[in-house]
């Protein structure tokens, strides 16, 4: 039967996804004066962009020049360009840098959406030329979600690994000062804490903080700032297919409540639904091996690549479809995700080895840099041999957090659940009895050990240059000398947890312009698909270049996609959906 012949409701854009890309988009096309239906496939809004920091990775931003910041169009130029090298376009990467700013203004000026400048997150690579020490990554300010009335409880719950104590909402700002150990850290917890409990009125209505800090914040702003514009968005939408005419996206093809429907889209498709980390046929066939999406900090559900595979059927090319935003994770007995490790790492006193006992990177290093490090020291090895282990001593787990391990001053080991151990955590009396409860040589262990002690005392990292520069010292411990990412392992009981290579979204996805529509394998656009996120190839190619470099693409190439559809046409409305009598939208 003919799309035409469906007496389907047809809107001016669908978008696909209902994170932060997504309704950055659903935005900005509604300010152009567009009909918009967002879908989601989940029963939650916010997708992946809720469980993350929320951050955003702006070159030039308007925050960092109100405090004097020192950045300008030529040095993000460089760093961008010497970070990602020949493998993205120039003029994908220079849309970006010019683009991205403005966008920022744009949607603070248009909605809920606040963020603050994070002037001492400094840029991934600071070894590269242009790059800053801070600045250019944005925090979302606190957000009070209670303003979404009944729509806070189709929110994603933020994952418990951002909060403090798995309860309160923090701004990575603060998350920073309390794992630096910084000055006031304590009297900070402390307020936090008694402004969720002090929250009487909310108490009783939810465990939850109303008070939403990173991806929280910036999902919840953004969902209400949708409805102030009445953008309808629909949960449990199952998006099958694209549905082309004439060699144009006109709408697709979902299931929603056991039906199938077809809804038109007069100027568009937006694909934001994410990527295919839980796809395990996908990764299979496209990552690393090995790679279990049970390694994923992902939701489980959700990024399974539907996009993807219905934009591959009409003709779609892809790009960069062996990478991951890979991060190291832990998984938690009973929990439905792994938890990703992404500051534990640069706290001193615990080291990072193989399964023969030797270390092999930086343990501070960028969490993508870690696993694309665990994968090069497992070639020619088999794959049972890619996992590391974390091991860390008494000292460590009394001061510092390691994954769902709190420190031990505020959670000893006798209020740790009793299946954690031997499972999630090993521990001994002395590291020839950790090596062999690992199944590792104890005297290669000792010796990995005794020189990592031997660079804490000058605090000189030899081997890999731990804590050697600004990005590894932002989450040391500021009181330990004279390396904050540096301490020696003495202190019996030792610890052990098993890291996996990870990931918090596929990279690889559909190859788009700089206009985000989507590439056919000839290398036209195809008319009327656009794709941001991680449904699109990154424009950060296989690199990771600040914090806040998977949402600042997003939403800016959401930014750019919803201006250039609104600038489009109206095609012969005889060879459209408009021509099939199909209703019109809600504006």
């Amino acid at each position: 039967m003919s799309i035409h012949e469906q007496p389907q409701t047809s809107y001016d854009v669908i978008i696909v996804g209902s994170g932060a890309g997504a309704m950055t988009a659903a935005v900005f096309a509604a300010d152009q004066g567009l009909s918009v239906l967002v879908l989601e496939k989940s029963q939650q809004f916010g997708g992946t962009s809720a469980i993350s920091g929320g951050g955003i990775w702006i070159p030039n931003n308007h925050h960092f020049t109100a405090k004097g910041g020192n950045d300008s169009p030529e040095k993000a130029w460089t760093y961008l360009k010497a970070a990602v090298g020949e493998r993205v376009a120039d003029k994908r990467l220079r849309t970006y840098l010019e683009q991205a700013p403005k966008m920022l203004r744009e949607l603070e000026a248009c909605s809920h959406v606040r963020y603050a400048v994070a002037e001492k997150y400094p840029d991934y690579y600071p070894h590269l030329p242009g790059s800053l020490p801070g600045g250019r990554s944005l925090d979302p300010e606190i957000f009070d979600a209670s303003v979404l009335e009944e729509e806070f409880h189709n929110m994603r719950p933020a994952s418990i690994t951002t909060l403090l104590m798995g309860k309160v909402s923090w701004t990575a700002r603060q998350a920073h000062r309390a794992m630096s150990r910084s000055f006031g850290w304590r009297l900070m917890v402390l307020g936090l804490l008694l402004r969720y409990r002090l929250d009487f009125k909310w108490r009783r209505k939810s465990e939850l903080d109303r008070r939403t800090a990173l991806g929280g914040s910036l999902v919840a702003s953004l969902r209400r700032s949708l409805m102030d514009r009445d953008v309808p968005l629909w949960l449990g939408c199952d998006v099958q297919e694209l549905q082309v005419e004439d060699g144009r996206v006109v709408g697709v093809k979902l299931m929603r409540d056991g039906q199938e429907q077809l809804i038109g889209a007069r100027l568009g498709v937006i694909l934001a639904s994410g990527g295919f980390e839980q796809n395990q046929a996908l990764r299979d066939r496209y990552l690393p091996k090995p790679s279990r999406r049970e390694w994923s900090a992902t939701p489980p559900g959700n990024n399974t690549g539907t996009a993807l595979r219905a934009a591959q059927a009409q003709g779609a090319a892809t790009d960069l479809m062996d990478w991951c935003w890979w991060t190291p994770t832990i998984s938690v007995p009973g929990e439905e995700k792994a938890r990703p490790l992404f500051v534990e790492r640069a706290f001193p006193g615990a080291i990072v080895v193989n399964q023969q006992g030797r270390r092999f990177v930086n343990e501070a290093a960028p969490y993508l840099e870690f696993v694309d490090a665990m994968y090069r020291n497992n070639r020619g090895k088999g794959p049972e041999q890619l996992s590391a282990w974390v091991i860390f001593d008494a000292h460590f787990r009394f001061h510092y957090a390691m994954g769902p391990l709190m420190p031990a001053q505020i959670m000893p080991d006798s209020r740790l659940p009793a299946q954690w151990l031997d499972n999630l955590y090993y521990k001994a009396d002395t590291l020839a009895q950790l090596a062999a409860r690992l199944g590792m040589d104890a005297g290669v262990l000792q010796a990995s050990v005794e020189r990592l002690n031997g660079f804490a005392q000058d605090g000189n990292d030899r081997d890999f240059g731990r804590g050697g520069n600004v990005f590894d010292r932002y989450y040391g411990d500021v009181n330990v000398k004279p390396n904050p990412c540096l301490a020696p392992l003495r202190k019996a009981p030792f610890y052990a947890m098993r890291i996996d290579a990870g990931d918090i979204g596929t990279k690889g996805g559909l190859l788009t312009n700089e206009h985000a529509q989507v590439l056919h394998e000839n290398g036209q656009p195809i008319a009327g698909l656009y794709a941001i996120g991680n449904a699109s190839a990154s424009v950060m190619g296989t690199t990771y270049p600040g914090a806040g470099g998977t949402l600042g693409p997003a939403m800016t190439f959401a930014y750019i996609a919803a201006r250039h559809l609104a600038a489009q046409q109206v095609w012969n409305p005889g060879q459209g959906m408009a021509a099939a009598g199909l209703s019109e939208g809600t504006r």
